[in-house]
Parts: C-alpha cells; structure tokens; sequence
C-alpha cells in the first residue's frame, strides 16, 4: 500500500522520533510512505475550543492537501488519536457551520481515508504482530479521542500484546481523562493539574515501567507529571514500542515527552 503520513503539529515540533517510528513500522511491513511538505495544522486546537468560522481556513488548507492524493494514496495515517479525531469528526462539522457544502464533502472524501496507527494496523492492514520486540513491562492509557471519537477499542492493546517480550500491565481507573484537553489545561489548569495528578499515581500504581499512549500530547502531560514527582515510569507513544526490534531497540531518551507538560 501507498501511506501519506500527517505527523501532526505536535509530533512535528517536539516528538519527531514517533513519526519516524511510525514510517519504520510501516515500512518493516512492506509499504510506501509518503510524506506531504505541504501539511500544516489539522485545526483541532481552534475546533475543541469553539473557534469553529477560525478553524474554518485551516480545515480547507488540510482538505486542499490531501484531497487531491487520494487516488494515489491508499490511507493517510495520523500517529495521533486527537488529529485524526478532529479530521473524522470534527472537518465536516466547521464546513457545515460555514455553510460551505463543497467543503464538506471534500473534507468527508478526506476524512474516510484517514486513520489513527492502531486503526490502520488492525483493520486496514490486518495485522496485530509487526514484528516488535520490546522486553519491558507497560500500562496503556486510552486517550479520550480515541477512545470516545474514534472508538479504537482494544486495537492498540491487540498490537501490544502481540509484541515479544512485552508484559502490559492493568492501569487503575484507565478510562479516566489525563487532564490535557489542548487548551483546557491552560484555560483550567488547577482542575487539569488535579486531573493528572490521579493519572500518574494510577501509573505508578500499575508498576509498570512505562505508560504508553496513541496520543503525544497525553504522553508529554502525563510524562512531565511523573518526572516532576520523581516517579519511575516513563513515556513512550505506541509507535515506539512498535518499532522497536531485537536488532534496534528503542533507548528512551530524554525528549519533551519526558521532560515538561502544560501544567505545573
């Protein structure tokens, strides 16, 4: 299959490993990679807060391209349960509040090709093992996109399981929000800090060594949450682990993942 990755803005600027990961697993199984210079924003930032006439410009620039690769590309994939949230459920949406219906069926066009990883893997690509290896023990946190738009389900959980050497471990209260929102963690950052603060002990209490997610924003909240109290578990984003081989194994490295969040 031909793949046109959208890394997203957030995994542009400060997670570039788990775009990288991705295309290394996908390329592991046999497909082409593409990559788009053109792809800025997908627009979720302004949706999720309500600027919908604002996130209006930035949908059509996501629209404008991709829609024209759709009969060379067979998927777009989205390392992000957010974006790829945002352009299913949300595109057609700020296109309709416009009222511009050409948009929003360019936009629907776009979206039915768009996929989260895990959402790829399993139902598109059909595969659960890719061929990981990744001798530590996790937890997995369900982020709230992909979990309540998207409906991932257990794919994720699927592909870690499937990993050798990996044992995923049960995370207390997982359905439970990390706190992030975007800007709800700087519009309300005392309830988001609370919010977290749970989340983290949760994590530590699974005694797992690392908390992997679908989603780097969440990664890096619940990820700075953990390095500012001092706790052991460390974040990687399901990509990573994904990617990880025998012959290359994934060395955790002190990226923003790790080392800040949004909230203090």
């Amino acid at each position: 299959m031909r793949i046109s990755l959208m890394t997203t803005c957030l995994v542009d600027v400060m997670a570039p490993d788990v775009a990288r990961a991705t295309v290394t697993v996908l390329e592991r199984l046999g497909h082409q990679v593409v990559f788009d210079k053109r792809q800025t924003c997908c627009g979720q930032m302004h949706t999720n807060t309500g600027y919908y006439t604002e996130a209006a410009p930035v949908v059509r620039q996501f629209v404008d391209t991709y829609e024209p690769a759709l009969e060379t590309v067979d998927a777009i994939v989205m390392p992000s349960g957010s974006c790829a949230g945002c352009v299913r459920d949300q595109h057609a949406l700020v296109a309709r509040h416009e009222g511009d219906g050409e948009l929003e069926q360019r936009a629907a066009a776009v979206a039915a090709k768009t996929y989260e990883l895990s959402e790829l893997l399993v139902d598109v690509l059909k595969v659960t093992d890719v061929g990981a290896y990744f001798p530590h023990s996790v937890t997995y946190h369900p982020t709230c996109h992909s979990m309540r738009v998207l409906k991932v389900g257990p794919r994720p959980l699927k592909l870690l399981r499937a990993v050798e050497g990996i044992e995923v471990k049960n995370l207390p209260e997982s359905d439970t929000c990390c706190g992030f929102g975007g800007t709800f963690s700087v519009k309300n950052a005392d309830t988001s800090d609370a919010m977290v603060t749970d989340k983290a002990k949760n994590v530590v209490a699974s005694g797992a060594e690392f908390v992997v997610a679908g989603d780097a924003s969440c990664l890096m909240n619940i990820g700075g949450k953990l390095r500012r109290t001092g706790a052991a578990p460390r974040p990687v984003h399901l990509a990573q682990i994904l990617a990880s081989t025998r012959e290359e194994p994934f060395i955790p490295s002190e990226t923003i993942l790790g080392r800040s969040a949004a909230v203090s």
